[in-house]
């Protein structure tokens, strides 16, 4: 009850939350996303099957009907016949008609292993099962990531796009005070209140796209909405893709898989041991002479302990084992092949992240001169040395720059994150298995 409230508690406050940080989006992604439902399915799929599998050490009982005709039956020598019918006795035989009605009681006492290896075979298709959702869960991480990123580089460019419209109005001011003295025209003022509007345009459209993004991300993470996100801090992380990587762990599974059902292939080999009874009525009986004699059906039993060895299984035993092997080199192959891309996929990230953050430092200086160039062209034009043109061209392209700088700021932190999405850093905790 406890654990219970404090999951609702948790869950109400992770609706309400005005800000989130791409950490608590991934994990609230992941423990949301649909696909996590399949580990309970796997769950109760395995468990059903080691439950028939444990079936097999109660008694297994056959009840049999049978009626034949026969075309000999087991009879006296002729000689002692005649002697017996010289005696005053006439046995008739067994007759060519039988018929019985009976159960069979089969005990195992031990299998061979078989039992144990198939049950050890269910569990490891469960677990890598699992890891495979894993697989899929974790890349859930990357979409996140996507929007996320996506919401950031647009709250960045909402906040420039307002500095923008600051700074035309400003000016608008401006020029409005120097069209009443009668030293600017009243289509310069025009013209800065059309870039004014036209940057209040764009903000309708910025604040349209990432209300999207925001209720997709919300979706993602089920909560009511997320309002704002934090921005991200460029960590580096040392951890490499052969410690964490949730495909690794899958091909890990299967090898143990693959070679738990060699373990089982091997113990179908094996002779198996058990008790056995059996009961029958009907004729014959165990007693044949009087059954000679009388054609009337008796009870009858047998009891005992049974040694069984079936060899059809050394038929298809090399192939089977061939093929596992096969299995197991494609799987190692698969290993390969994974780390191969993954070594690219760093390669690349690095180079990307690098590029970003030798641009960003001129980028910076670019700013710093564009608002240089800007603010001297407001003097210009104040002191009528320029016209409104030359000024609006000059604060686009210090809003340029600045949005240049912003969006390899947000690319080398998406950059940096992508790495660590490539060489697996475990943000997200591990699910435990149920």
């Amino acid at each position: 009850m406890k654990y219970t409230l404090l999951s609702i508690a948790l869950l109400c406050a992770t609706a309400c939350l005005a800000q989130v940080s791409l950490e608590a989006c991934q994990r609230q992604a992941q423990h949301n996303f649909p696909l996590i439902k399949r580990r309970a399915l796997y769950a109760q799929s395995t468990a059903l099957t080691i439950a028939n599998l444990k079936k097999g050490w109660l008694p297994q009982v056959q009840a049999t009907a049978q009626a034949t005709m026969q075309n000999r039956v087991a009879e006296l020598p002729s000689e002692l016949n005649g002697m017996l019918t010289a005696m005053g006795r006439d046995l008739r035989g067994l007759a060519k008609e039988q018929y019985r009605v009976g159960v069979d009681v089969n005990q195992m006492l031990w299998d061979g292993g078989r039992i144990g290896a198939q049950r050890q075979v269910a569990l490891l298709q469960q677990q890598a099962n699992e890891a495979q959702t894993d697989v899929s869960l974790y890349q859930v991480r990357q979409r996140v990531n996507d929007l996320y990123f996506g919401i950031l580089l647009i709250d960045e460019r909402l906040q420039l796009n307002t500095d923008l419209q600051t700074l035309l109005l400003s000016n608008e001011n401006k020029l409005a005070a120097l069209q009443k003295q009668g030293v600017a025209l009243q289509s310069d003022v025009d013209q800065l209140r059309a870039e004014r509007l036209t940057a209040m345009q764009t903000t309708s459209e910025l604040q349209h796209a990432r209300q999207a993004l925001c209720q997709m991300l919300a979706l993602f993470c089920n909560v009511d909405r997320i309002d704002s996100i934090e921005k991200p801090t460029s960590t580096d992380n040392q951890e490499t893709a052969e410690d964490v990587r949730p495909e690794l762990k899958v091909i890990d599974l299967q090898l143990r898989l693959v070679a738990s059902q060699q373990r089982a292939l091997h113990s179908s080999l094996l002779p198996t041991l058990s008790i056995f009874g059996q009961a029958y009525y009907g004729y014959p009986g165990f007693d044949m002479f009087k059954d000679m004699n009388s054609r009337s059906p008796s009870f009858n039993a047998i009891a005992g302990v049974r040694l069984a060895w079936s060899i059809g299984n050394l038929y298809t035993h090399r192939n089977n084992m061939q093929r596992l092997k096969v299995s197991l080199a494609e799987i190692e192959n698969a290993r390969e092949l994974f780390l191969f891309n993954n070594r690219l996929e760093t390669i690349k990230q690095q180079a990307a992240i690098e590029s970003k953050r030798q641009i960003l430092n001129s980028d910076n200086e670019i700013v710093v001169l564009r608002q240089n160039v800007r603010r001297a062209a407001e003097a210009k034009l104040a002191n009528g040395i320029i016209d409104t043109n030359s000024l609006l061209q000059e604060i686009t392209r210090e809003n340029n720059a600045k949005i240049n700088r912003s969006t390899h700021e947000v690319e080398m932190l998406q950059g940096i994150y992508n790495l660590k999405y490539v060489k697996g850093e475990p943000t997200i905790p591990k699910q435990a298995t149920p």
